[in-house]
């Protein structure tokens, strides 16, 4: 089963595209997600042994808790295949089936991605203190898709 829910938990399989906001897509602008969001793509980065954390990644466009819940379709793009430590972890412990597993490990994206999540993060927050317009849009549109996100 690939979709998280009140009995088994689990999170999704990353979606077809990453979502327009994702902080892993190169076209979308700077500043949307705090500094903190940036600076956790970056625990990712490396060989298995040198990753830096082993919570997986979920997609910022649902509820951390909801049943809608996914891993993000630009950190498997980014990041995926055999060597992602938390994806490893997250199927040992239930915490994905297999079947999401896979679909993360061979997922490629059909949108241009950075190739690193420092990359990513150094992007993300060269225009966190003054995001552009098009910055701003995205972030009222998460700001009104997400109820668990406090926002500044």
């Amino acid at each position: 089963m690939t979709e998280k829910n009140e009995t088994s938990g689990q999170l999704r399989a990353p979606a077809p595209n990453p979502c327009d906001a994702c902080p892993y897509r190169k076209d979308v602008p700077s500043g949307v997600w705090s500094h903190d969001e940036y600076d956790k793509l970056r625990l990712y980065d490396g060989e298995t042994h040198e990753q830096q954390s082993i919570a997986t990644f979920q997609c910022h466009v649902n509820d951390r808790d909801s049943a809608a819940a996914r891993l993000c379709a630009g950190w498997c793009g980014c990041h995926g295949g055999e060597e992602l430590l938390a994806l490893r972890i997250a199927v040992a412990t239930g915490h994905i089936s297999a079947e999401t597993y896979r679909a993360a490990v061979d997922y490629v994206s059909p949108v241009p991605l950075f190739d690193s999540g420092a990359e990513a993060a150094d992007h993300g927050q060269a225009e966190i203190d003054y995001p552009s317009a098009e910055a701003r849009i995205k972030i009222d549109k998460v700001a009104r898709m997400r109820t668990d996100v406090e926002w500044g």
